[in-house]
């Protein structure tokens, strides 16, 4: 019977016999039992001559003899003369006995599943009332599960419109996209029948049943919007609240077109895998990305929360009233939802300099993009299996970033009228990347096409080179590759600069290898090595571009000292010291240099300036661990002067008034110094947590400090003192707020004892620690590598049935393996997998291992820096 399917099988598209128009969806969920029955009558348009309905189904068991089409052109019922699931491929083949009538008709299936503990599908999430343990029934679809609870057509082009009855125990509260249209109570059973939805896709489908307490607000024009939670919890989702009214009406006036549904939910969900789901008006969220506690809960997590909830309704526009064609264009949703976000908190707190922000996300981007084994923004996906691995850095933040750098080029009022012009011109459709970029070419003017072409179909970004000789500036563009290798990328790069003031800002397109200008020309006067030092010139203003730039020696000093002068934005400050990084991990610049440099930042007063020196600082500590453990002292005594300043300046103390981004700092640059072994750091912090644990009041460890403080102390903890692990372990146990949770359980790996390390780990294998949770334990200090990896071999056959359907399981590989830096675990690690690997890790594991091979190549160029060791010495030992 297979071979006769074959045509079906291993195909990436659903073929096109049929065109789904409305399902009737009916679903009983068994909370008890985690088991559910389904009903679903799907209105079909059929469109061409065929004896054969395929669909998707997957995890279900399906009634054969339930299934019946029924022509609206023919008296007759059809019933199905072979119905056969291919589990592999994820579909459902249905054979007739004669040709269906062409045109509409209703196909009839019944059906039943299992509640699972995946986090996909329809799935069960546990949780406690009164005492007592409970189930929940939750969905998540993106990105091809509404397959595991009905069967359909789970593809995001097949758009149709949703009738949903839920029967439910009478007790608890039934959701789902649409508002209730009907409730008939039949003792202790209820059915809900929910409102017809607008057309949307099969991954935008949603139904939650539980117990909840909610919060209640409206629009200005009258959207009912609730926040439901676990009871007792309600006062935490106020500020989402709040942030989600605001935002659907900046919203509103963005894209000139109002919300579309009646009504939003926004719910927390005990165990989520992803951080959110933007499921069509009725939005499923972690606990930690949703509620937010006034005592508890640190200014990291506030701004997460209002990201994340303006990230989500973003997609109420970008992807669920205008829907990606395909999988391939899935960074059309994230991209976009991810800019958007921070154009919303950036209109909501002014005051937390959200753009300059902004720039961790290029980051992360051009990191993951300066891998050989990166991927396109667009993407080919073959199989459904490949899909959860592209929702990475490149779809999300490179996405975000060449949207950044195009709306900076063609000037945000130009943008915006094109980005509400194509929303209207797709809504309730589907479209395609190239559908954006006519819109905004007509808007424009500009050659949008061209020039995003080369940022969306090749992978990877350029590293533009800078030289000043002779009053002219030298431009030359070739990719730029972590691992230093010469790659073959090409780019149209919208280049910005200026000389010595932003009043003098100029820009140009590099459409070729390399272009020589003159400085007289393009600044009104000439610039030479010998102008003064205030004749500085910056590439790249304010980093919009998604690339990278190397400047000459000359070029490089003047920088330094205008970063040393507080002549440069936050922007660009931030931008040289991170190409300067890249640039020193490729080999390109002597890690010397960027020590030097790193040295000008002592009294930066930016937070997200200094947070990626925080992070920077940590990589070199490492590198420099692994290339020459002699050089570590001066190194880490270096870092500690470096970030006195800003210490002394915030202090440990929260002060009255003090602003968001000076609470977001206090905590990484303590934890920093903590990891660095500051002795009055670690001193402090243990003294305070001893308090804590004998008077939990907030005051006494203020939510800002927690982590800082708890990774002090796993930082003394050894097998013979254990006292401090023993005390947040119970910490842990008594929390019911999963940011605390997650704060310790980040923190828990910070021991550089392998016997407790060993015993962190296993204890993220234990109940004690939900699923969706694991993945903050996983970073383990340096001396914990080898103890970790060989706890993921031990371990692997459990976290791969266990974590394996699901994208969680690409972190299990990238945070164990990443963090090597030699050939020889790079052989250890390809030998491991060789018989190991599974589509849904393919690349993760690909990109692990070539940063471990990149970490090698830095530790060796490292080793043969002649000039280091007394470069470090003299840094460490300079009087400020």
């Amino acid at each position: 019977m297979a071979n006769k399917y074959q045509q079906f099988r291993c195909q990436p598209r659903l073929p096109k016999f049929a065109i789904p128009k409305t399902y009737d969806l009916k679903l009983k969920p068994d909370l008890s039992a985690c088991k559910f029955l389904g009903t679903v009558d799907i209105s079909l348009d059929i469109v061409s001559q065929t004896n054969f309905i395929v669909l998707n189904a997957a995890d279900l068991s399906v009634d054969s003899k339930s299934v019946r089409f029924q022509s609206t052109n023919a008296s007759k019922g059809f019933e199905a003369l072979q119905v056969e699931l291919f589990e592999d491929d994820e579909i459902l083949v249905l054979e007739f006995a004669e040709s269906l009538p062409l045109g509409v008709g209703v196909l009839s299936i019944r059906f039943q599943g299992t509640l699972n503990d995946q986090m996909k599908g329809f799935y069960r999430s546990t949780y406690e009332h009164n005492g007592e343990k409970k189930n929940m029934a939750v969905t998540q679809f993106e990105p091809a599960d509404a397959r595991r609870c009905f069967p359909c057509w789970d593809e995001p082009a097949c758009k149709a419109t949703f009738k949903i009855t839920l029967e439910v125990p009478s007790d608890l509260v039934a959701l789902s996209n649409m508002p209730v249209a009907e409730e008939k109570v039949d003792g202790n059973l209820k059915t809900v029948t929910y409102q017809e939805s607008p057309i949307m896709s099969t991954y935008l489908v949603a139904a939650v049943v539980g117990l909840f307490d909610y919060v209640e607000d409206h629009t200005p024009d009258g959207i009912k919007v609730r926040v439901y939670c676990q009871v007792g919890k309600a006062n935490q989702g106020k500020f989402a609240l709040d942030v989600a009214v605001k935002t659907l009406d900046l919203y509103k006036a963005y894209f000139a077109v109002p919300y579309s549904l009646p009504k939003l939910d926004m719910i927390a969900i005990p165990d989520f895998a992803a951080g959110a789901m933007e499921n069509y008006g009725l939005v499923t969220y972690r606990e930690t990305a949703l509620l937010y506690d006034d005592k508890h809960s640190a200014a990291a997590n506030k701004q997460r929360v209002a990201t994340v909830v303006a990230h989500e309704l973003a997609h109420q526009w970008f992807g669920n009233l205008v829907t990606m064609e395909w999988w391939t264009h899935l960074w059309l949703n994230e991209g976009f939802a991810t800019w958007v976000s921070y154009l919303a908190a950036d209109g909501l707190f002014p005051e937390w300099k959200i753009w300059t922000q902004f720039l961790d996300e290029s980051t992360e981007g051009l990191r993951l993009d300066g891998l050989s084994e990166s991927h396109p923004i667009e993407v080919d996906i073959n199989h459904a299996g490949e899909i959860d691995e592209i929702f990475d850095a490149i779809s999300y933040r490179k996405g975000a970033s060449v949207i950044r750098m195009l709306q900076s080029y063609l000037g945000a009022d130009c943008f915006q009228r094109a980005l509400a012009k194509y929303i209207k011109k797709h809504a309730c459709s589907n479209a395609k990347t190239e559908d954006l970029w006519a819109v905004l070419e007509e808007e424009s003017g500009q050659p949008v096409n061209k020039l995003m072409n080369s940022w969306t179909k090749q992978k990877g970004y350029p590293v533009v080179s800078a030289r000043l000789i002779d009053n002219k500036l030298e431009f030359e563009q070739r990719q730029f590759l972590s691992s230093g290798c010469q790659g073959d990328g090409e780019w149209v790069v919208p280049i910005t600069l200026c000389c010595g003031s932003y009043d003098k800002k100029k820009s140009f397109l590099l459409e070729a290898k390399s272009q020589t200008i003159d400085t007289a020309t393009l600044f009104g006067c000439s610039v030479s090595n010998d102008s003064p030092s205030s004749c500085w010139i910056k590439i790249n203003v304010d980093q919009a571009g998604f690339y990278r730039v190397k400047y000459d020696e000359h070029l490089s000093a003047k920088l330094r000292h205008a970063i040393e002068s507080k002549s440069l934005s936050a922007m660009d400050r931030y931008g040289i010291l991170d190409d300067s990084f890249a640039l020193s991990m490729a080999g390109q610049l002597p890690l010397s240099s960027l020590l030097t440099l790193m040295g000008a930042y002592r009294e930066e007063p930016e937070y997200t300036v200094l947070s990626n020196l925080i992070s920077i600082s940590a990589k070199v500590a490492r590198v420099v661990a692994d290339a020459d453990a002699s050089l570590l002292d001066n190194v880490k005594i270096f870092l500690i002067n470096l970030f006195q300043y800003s210490a002394e300046r915030i202090g440990f103390d929260p002060k009255q008034g003090e602003s968001h981004l000076d609470a977001l700092l206090r905590g990484e640059l303590f934890a920093t110094l903590a990891v660095l072994g500051h002795d009055a750091t670690l001193k402090d912090a243990k003294k305070r947590f001893q308090a804590f644990l004998e008077d939990r009041n907030t005051h006494l460890l203020p939510p800002d400090i927690r982590r800082a403080v708890y990774v002090a102390v796993m930082k003394s903890v050894t097998s013979s003192d254990r006292s401090g692990f023993d005390s947040l372990l119970k910490v842990y146990r008594e929390t019911d707020l999963s940011q605390e949770k997650t704060r310790i359980l980040g923190a828990l790996g910070s021991c550089s004892d392998l016997d407790i390390i060993l015993e962190v780990l296993n204890f993220l294998l234990t109940p004690e620690v939900r699923s969706q949770d694991v993945v903050f334990g996983l970073a383990v200090s340096r001396e914990g590598r080898e103890v970790a990896w060989k706890w993921l071999q031990n371990n692997w056959e459990h976290i791969s049935n266990t974590w394996g359907r699901g994208f969680l399981m690409t972190r299990f590989v990238s945070a164990i393996v990443s963090p090597f830096s030699s050939a020889e675990k790079v052989k250890e690690v390809e030998e491991f997998f060789a018989s190991r690997a599974k589509p849904s890790i393919a690349r993760t594991l690909k990109q692990s291992i070539e940063r471990v091979q990149i970490n090698a190549k830095w530790v060796e160029s490292i080793r043969k820096e002649k000039s280091l060791a007394q470069c470090v010495e003299e840094l460490a030992h300079r009087k400020y």
